[in-house]
């Protein structure tokens, strides 16, 4: 026969697995989110330098043309940043609202 603290015990410890399971899976979707938004966040930062770099070409203040020229063989990526961004630029917060999952 069972001693009726150890059936207690066993409901508890059931219990206490599948709340660690459920904390388990929030927190790997969280650091899944995390990640996502730190990736987004670098690419506006790749924007930005880009622009930055190569903002003599709209007309912004940027720094010497001549190291802009020795800089953007190294900006490829970042020049089909640009590129992409021309297609979303009537849309900004359509971006927005992907990268943090609003609607």
């Amino acid at each position: 026969m069972k001693n009726p603290g150890t059936n207690i015990r066993d409901i508890i410890g059931k219990i206490k697995n599948c709340l660690a399971g459920i904390w388990q899976v929030a927190d790997e979707v969280a650091r899944d989110k995390a990640v996502g938004t730190i990736e987004a966040e670098k690419e506006e930062l790749d924007y930005i330098f880009a622009v930055l770099v190569q903002g003599t070409f709209i007309g912004m203040p940027s720094p010497p043309v001549h190291i802009s020229m020795d800089l953007l063989p190294l900006m490829e990526k970042d020049l089909i940043l640009l590129l992409e961004r021309v297609d979303t630029a009537n849309e900004p917060l359509s971006r927005l609202f992907s990268v943090f999952d609003i609607g």
